[in-house]
């Protein structure tokens, strides 16, 4: 069995910041469980493009209000408590928050927790166990 608290997560490496956004993950590809989890906070007034090519990625909005937006598409769909989206076709998407946004994050496979956006917002493909 494993116990994470939030609050030890947040004063540890497994804690990451970057441009307006923290994610604390709670689970990684260490922790053997097959998907890593994350609370991730983005800032009032921020704008991100992300394209996670080698992972899907299911967000639930814990608190706040923004977008995110299907640039294949251009579809954009209000986010708000409650709200779920799921990446589940490696989709490209700007994210926006109106308010500060705090976010349950689910990655397949599992990251790290040293990966770094490349220059088109992906992470970079998890080695092989």
């Amino acid at each position: 069995m494993l116990i994470k608290r939030l609050k030890d997560i947040r004063n540890s490496n497994r804690n990451v910041t970057d441009r307006g956004w923290e994610s604390s993950r709670l689970l990684l590809a260490e922790d053997g469980m097959g998907f890593s989890f994350h609370i991730t906070t983005l800032a009032a007034g921020g704008e991100w493009t992300f394209h996670y090519r080698h992972h899907v990625e299911a967000v639930y909005v814990v608190s706040g209000d923004g977008s995110v937006e299907d640039l294949a598409t251009g579809e954009r769909h209000v986010l708000e408590p409650g709200t779920l989206y799921a990446l589940n076709d490696n989709d490209r998407h700007t994210l926006r928050a109106d308010t500060e946004l705090v976010t349950v994050c689910v990655f397949n496979p599992p990251v790290t927790g040293a990966e770094v956006h490349d220059e088109t917002g992906a992470y970079r493909p998890a080695p092989a166990p």
